[in-house]
């Protein structure tokens, strides 16, 4: 098939690198010239394992190329948007302006019979708001929404093998042709359908509200164990073994329950934000009331390791030596959005600490963002002469450290693990005051 994709991002660039390998013709567009550049020259303007492969691949196959102009798609049976729908400056609410902008610049070029099928995360309403607009000026094209559900770091496997696939089709006459637009879908997905991803096919306001539900269930489970975390404080009961009882219990499970420092990047925040600010659009604020207390309990967390490095540091950070590993949201991403581990970073110097950050990947992001920070090339390079060191990016280079090892380049051995990620016995016994969030 001949799709295009536009706005080539985190997402846009997987899923059109992944268009690419499943054996479709795509046209990745995208308003930034330098990204387009880099991205038909096959380089990755971002770090996502697997990716910069997978572009070598697509584009040396001739089937991925890349455009700053929308009217070379104009013969494209589908069209997806991939652009970004990031917090609003002046509320929770997500701005639209990128998806508007999007369907605007590609509608004049919209063939009778093409599909429009959205992938950005965006208010529920938003797809027959746009599905009206495309009416007007191609009324025998059709809208869907098809939600992602990446994860930074493991995009490329949940691109090529999802777990599963929703099609948000028209009905009530708005819309266009769902049979059609079913169909099209099909045929994109074809592989991952024969290997029997489940497929679930709804109407619009339906898929749009998958995502952010998702989103939205898995920033509560992580703020509830970060909740019981609190508990554990102040009890002294231990928040990784109790994480690890519950989590047996089939209908909880294990996963997102690991109590640290909290969520961050550019999805869980904004998503639930926004979740918030839409609800109380459609005069259903109580029905989400609760998101307001999960990200309570997040943005607390952050407080916390902030309060912890001080107390381990005499009651003041003011001229000590703090090392911080991470500052990426997450391991395997450069991506600095709503980063737990820059906050902390940003807290503690902003208190008078003499702050170095490492980041394997995402220090030049990082710095864009605290450009008075301190970056080091490595861990060892960022502890040397440390009076206090945070591990809040889980990163396999610094879950691996040897504490006998590590413990030879600080001034004092303290560690805070802010991703209950270390062996609390093994850094004890090397010498070292260990403390972690929720841990006794």
């Amino acid at each position: 098939m001949r799709i295009s994709v536009i706005g080539c991002g985190y997402l846009g660039a997987v899923h059109a690198a992944s268009m690419a390998k499943l054996g479709h013709d795509v046209v990745g567009v995208d308003t930034d010239p330098a990204k387009v550049e880099s991205l038909a020259a096959a380089e990755a303007p971002f770090f996502e394992p697997g990716l910069p492969e997978l572009l070598r691949e697509s584009v040396g196959s001739g089937r991925l190329s890349f455009t700053t102009d929308t009217a070379e798609v104009a013969d494209a049976a589908v069209h997806f948007i991939c652009v970004g729908t990031p917090q609003r400056k002046d509320g929770y609410a997500a701005d639209l302006t990128y998806v508007d902008q999007a369907v605007a610049a590609l509608a004049p070029h919209l063939a009778p019979g093409s599909l429009v099928a959205g992938k950005s995360t965006v208010p529920v309403g938003t797809a027959r708001r746009l599905a009206e607009r495309l009416a007007a000026v191609q009324p025998k094209a059709s809208l869907a929404w098809n939600p992602e559900f990446l994860r930074e770091g493991l995009a490329v496997q949940d691109t090529l093998h999802p777990d599963r696939i929703v099609y948000g089709v028209p009905r009530d006459g708005v819309g266009g042709d769902a049979e059609r637009a079913e169909a099209l879908l099909d045929e994109v997905y074809a592989a991952p359908l024969a290997e029997g991803v489940p497929k679930l096919v709804t109407d619009h306001a339906t898929a749009e509200l998958v995502k952010v539900a998702a989103n939205s269930f898995l920033a509560t489970k992580i703020s509830f164990i970060n909740a019981m975390a609190e508990l554990c404080e102040a009890t002294g009961a231990d928040v990784t073994a109790l994480a690890d009882a519950i989590g047996m219990d089939v209908r909880i499970g294990r996963k997102f329950l690991n109590a640290g420092l909290g969520f961050g990047g550019g999805c869980l925040p904004k998503d639930i934000r926004a979740f918030m600010a839409r609800a109380g659009e459609l005069g259903a604020d109580q029905a989400l009331s609760f998101l307001a207390e999960v990200d309570s309990i997040n943005m607390r967390r952050r407080v916390r390791m902030v309060d912890l490095a001080r107390e381990v540091s005499g009651g003041s950070v003011v001229g000590r030596r703090i090392a911080v590993l991470g500052a990426a949201f997450k391991p395997d991403s450069d991506d600095v959005r709503d980063s737990p581990a820059l906050n902390v970073a940003a807290q503690l110097q902003l208190q008078g600490a003499d702050v170095v950050v490492t980041d394997p990947e995402a220090n030049e992001n990082a710095g864009k963002v605290w450009p008075t920070l301190k970056f080091a090339d490595s861990a060892d390079e960022a502890a040397q002469g440390a009076d206090v060191v945070l591990l809040l990016t889980e990163w396999k280079q610094f879950r691996d450290l040897d504490p006998v090892t590590f413990g030879k380049r600080v001034r004092s051995k303290r560690i805070l693990d802010g991703r209950n990620v270390l062996n609390p016995q093994a850094w004890r016994d090397a010498g070292w005051t260990y403390r972690a969030l929720g841990r006794p």
